[in-house]
């Protein structure tokens, strides 16, 4: 996994928001965030972080040296392009643990003493924010290494001929594909498992039962019609702590309108403990149908999920 050390230049608060923050020896990192800032709170942007990187290009473009703080950052780095990082990614020393939450934010226009001066400001673009998950003393000087969070995908597919060598599983791989495709527009890591069983409840609920707290997304393909052997919905639905009905049914009604045998579908989705869980139709059309969709809800849903309001 790719990891990077990055080293703080400067520790940076304000009793104020909207204000340039001054330069200090050290920061409190707790709960909220930083002790004595204004930004403290029981929210997902409790720290605000900015490379010099950045710094240097808009001391180019402002005909003038800015100073540490001047964007209303907490923490200066060195080290790395901050804004190529995305939420959950994490940043950490033997000392603190920070988790990033959001890429830029809305530039607050006259309210921000940069933009008076300038008429732009880099932090909207290029600042990034973090919450505490581990507290303590930050200094100037300090290094930080960085962790990208690496997400973990588990794609089932169930069907006996599948299972038996009798043609090739195609349902499984579009999950993949789509999820792919989807991790890189987010600049996500994902590491994706694909097995092929059998239409057996008992090798599917074993599976299950052994993937708790192990991945992130599980996705099943197969076994969500009403035949003797479809069984996937009757077996995951009980390991859902809850269900989110609403993008399955929309999915429904949408292709039902034009294919109406749509509508025999089955297929749910929910939470398991923390593992998102969808179950998709065995064919390639409907996978590609299904996943078109949930795709458009899966950041907002990861979001929402970790307590990241950014509505």
């Amino acid at each position: 996994m790719e990891t990077k050390t990055i080293k703080i230049l400067s520790t940076n608060i304000s009793v104020k928001k909207g204000t340039v923050k001054k330069p200090v020896d050290s920061i409190e990192l707790n709960n909220k965030g930083i002790k004595d800032d204004a930004h403290a709170g029981n929210w997902h942007r409790q720290v605000s972080m900015l490379g010099v990187e950045s710094f240097d290009r808009f001391s180019e473009l402002a005909g003038r040296k800015i100073n540490f703080g001047e964007f209303a950052e907490n923490i200066t780095t060195e080290g790395m392009e901050l804004f190529y990082t995305a939420p959950f990614d994490k940043f950490s020393n033997e000392h603190i643990e920070l988790e990033v939450t959001q890429i830029g934010k809305k530039c607050h226009g006259d309210s921000c003493a940069i933009y008076r001066e300038v008429g732009n400001c880099v932090m909207p673009k290029e600042g990034i924010f973090v919450r505490v998950i581990r507290g303590g003393k930050v200094r100037n000087g300090d290094l930080l290494e960085y962790h990208p969070k690496v997400f973990k995908t588990l794609i089932i597919t169930l069907s006996d001929r599948a299972s038996k060598g009798e043609y090739e599983d195609r349902s499984g791989p579009k999950v993949k594909e789509a999820m792919e495709t989807f991790s890189a527009m987010n600049r996500w890591r994902n590491t994706i498992s694909n097995i092929v069983i059998p239409d057996d409840e008992n090798k599917l609920r074993e599976i299950l039962q052994q993937a708790k707290n192990t991945y992130d997304f599980i996705f099943t393909t197969g076994g969500t019609g009403i035949g003797p052997r479809d069984i996937t919905v009757d077996v995951v639905r009980p390991f859902l702590d809850k269900e989110i009905p609403g993008i399955m049914d929309m999915i429904r009604v949408k292709y039902g309108m034009e294919k109406p045998n749509a509508l025999i579908s089955r297929s749910i989705a929910g939470l398991y403990d923390n593992t998102m869980v969808f179950t998709l139709p065995g064919s390639v059309k409907a996978v590609n149908e299904y996943m078109a969709e949930i795709t458009k809800i899966l950041r907002h849903l990861l979001l929402m999920l970790y307590g990241i309001d950014a509505h």
